[in-house]
């Protein structure tokens, strides 16, 4: 299947250079590259994303949220923290 496709002179001339690099063999290899990287993040952010979806599910579905106090948290911790000082 042939396309035209037109580009901006700033993506002209970067195709232009990596066919110029030796790296491809042509514009269509550079155009192909970039559509296949192009899929490449799209999967990726896609599998992401899903992983985000679960992890809030997951969450929402671990139960009542309990409210807290972060100077008790603050201190619990220092008691902990001063315990294992002690010990060793």
């Amino acid at each position: 299947m042939g396309m035209n496709v037109n580009l901006t002179p700033q993506l002209e001339e970067l195709v232009r250079a990596k066919v110029d690099s030796g790296m491809y063999s042509s514009a269509s290899e550079v155009v192909r590259e970039a559509l296949r990287l192009m899929d490449e993040q799209d999967r990726l952010r896609h599998a992401k994303l899903e992983e985000l979806r679960r992890d809030v599910r997951a969450g929402l579905d671990s139960g009542k949220s309990e409210p807290w106090d972060a100077a008790s948290l603050k201190q619990n911790a220092r008691v902990r923290r001063s315990s294992k000082s002690t010990t060793a």
